[in-house]
């Protein structure tokens, strides 16, 4: 079976924004890093790394101990990508661990999953051709849409986004949303536990990941753009979500952000600040 059986008519729309050239007066083309955790997403796979562009610089896949056979179905679909191995569980510890191993000026995390259009990485590095600092997905930004959420999760978003928004005057349409893109300059701001340490869970390993990078790159005032982007449902395999458990999280990750209640010893090194 090919690629394009697998992704099927509904998921053929092509996405036209060009790349910019390789060089343009002398200056360097910015290289992009593309980061894909995963953990048993063989059947997947073929679908992102076939639907992958090939301007790509670097495709770094974070492997959650899979037992089935992602390694080598990655290998196989994108030679010369680049495997590395979390310390701990979770898919803020596999960001982590991807973000550290990036060599390139743009960092994109995609999931592994096929719910995200790897033919859209063009509209987030054009954003950040165009100045943003970080180029945020959103579902709901006009142009954008989903076959996947439920009404329930819609709800919790929205009210998510509000209490977002309020507390750290920000313009956030779709606050959980994990298909993002961003200067490789913005790492540090993230302040991210230490993904070497295979001791102890962190907070910011679980599912709160996107929301403790969005807060912590609004409180550092760097410029943030919401790109449109198209969710689809998962291809193969069950989802780790669970909509209370991980709504508490996202609530919780809110107000230590804000407020500091509980905050954890890792601490953001707000080091850019541009205007918003």
């Amino acid at each position: 079976m090919s690629v394009d059986d697998i992704l099927g008519s509904s998921r053929t729309t092509e996405i036209t924004v060009p790349r910019q050239p390789a060089s343009s007066g002398g200056k360097r083309r910015p290289r992009v890093s593309v980061v894909i955790p995963a953990m048993n997403e063989a059947r997947n796979l073929p679908h992102v790394l076939g639907h992958m562009p090939k301007d790509i610089d670097e495709v770094i896949l974070v492997d959650g101990n899979s037992v089935d056979d992602t390694v080598e179905v990655a290998r196989k679909c994108w030679p010369g990508i680049v495997v590395v191995n979390q310390a701990r569980k979770g898919k803020g510890n596999a960001l982590a661990a991807g973000f550290a191993a990036c060599t390139g000026d743009y960092i994109v995390m995609i999931d592994a999953d096929g719910s995200m259009d790897p033919r859209e990485i063009a509209r987030f590095t054009g954003a950040l051709d165009a100045g943003a600092d970080y180029a945020k997905g959103s579902r709901f930004a006009k142009g954008g849409g989903s076959d996947d959420i439920t009404a329930l999760r819609k709800v919790g978003n929205w009210g998510l986004n509000f209490m977002t928004n309020v507390l750290f005057r920000t313009h956030f349409s779709d606050l959980c949303y994990g298909y993002n893109a961003f200067r490789k300059d913005c790492v540090p701001i993230f302040g991210l536990p230490d993904h070497t340490d295979a001791t102890a869970p962190r907070w910011g390993d679980g599912f709160e990941i996107e929301t403790l990078i969005n807060t912590r790159v609004a409180k550092a005032g760097v410029r943030i753009d919401e790109v449109a982007s198209f969710e689809f449902r998962r291809m193969y395999g069950e989802s780790n979500l669970q909509t209370f458990r991980d709504g508490f999280r996202v609530v919780r990750t809110i107000m230590r952000e804000r407020f500091g209640f509980g905050a954890p010893a890792e601490t953001p090194a707000h080091q850019t600040s541009t205007a918003a």
